[in-house]
């Protein structure tokens, strides 16, 4: 599986990461969990509702969410952030 990130989340990977890099190696190690096991219970991983509909969110820790959406292609990274900025 290829995946692929937006620049929304290259912006906001970049804000969140900045002065944490613990947090890098939490966010690398969710997206390899994802890649190599998409359906593994530590991602906590579910289909959103509403306008978001063909989205998908994966959880990092505590509140922090990265939202993604399937391409033809792979995965589009296309959020990340807590709970209430991403929904």
């Amino acid at each position: 599986m290829r995946i692929f990130l937006s620049q929304n989340f290259l912006k906001k990977y970049k804000k969140i990461t900045r002065r944490n890099i613990k947090l890098k190696e939490k966010i690398s190690k969710k997206i390899f969990v994802f890649k190599m096991n998409p359906t593994h219970p530590s991602l906590k991983l579910h289909r959103l509702k509403g306008k978001m509909v063909d989205d998908w969110s994966i959880a990092v820790e505590g509140d922090l969410r990265i939202i993604f959406t399937y391409i033809d292609e792979g995965i589009l990274l296309v959020d990340l952030g807590k709970h209430e900025e991403v929904y």
